[in-house]
Formats: structure tokens, C-alpha cells, sequence
């Protein structure tokens, strides 16, 4: 759930900034993706962490 979060809020994040910054629908696009990734791998490490840890 963690991970998919991050998807999720990445892509609006990188969409809005993107969109913010004067950038037109590819930018947005392209700034979307990158920051969903982003956000998303750092969900994964954040949800093997937590299960690590809760798990022991």
C-alpha cells in the first residue's frame, strides 16, 4: 500500500510542479513519471523496512 501511495503522490506531485514551473502536458508527463518512480521505490525500501522490523 506503502508503494502504491507513493505512486500515486508522485505523480501528482511531479504533474503539478511541472505544470507550475510553465512546462506544457509532455513536461508534465515526463516529471509525473520521474517523481512517481522516485516516490514509488522509496515506498518499497520504506515497506521492507517496516516489515523487517515489525517482523522480528
Amino acid at each position: 500500500m506503502i508503494v502504491l501511495a507513493g505512486l500515486i503522490i508522485g505523480a501528482v506531485l511531479g504533474a503539478v510542479n511541472a505544470l507550475r514551473r510553465g512546462g506544457r502536458k509532455m513536461d508534465a508527463l515526463q516529471y509525473g513519471a520521474a517523481y512517481a518512480i522516485l516516490l514509488g521505490l522509496l515506498g518499497l525500501f520504506l515497506t521492507i523496512y517496516l516489515h523487517r522490523t515489525l517482523a522480528s
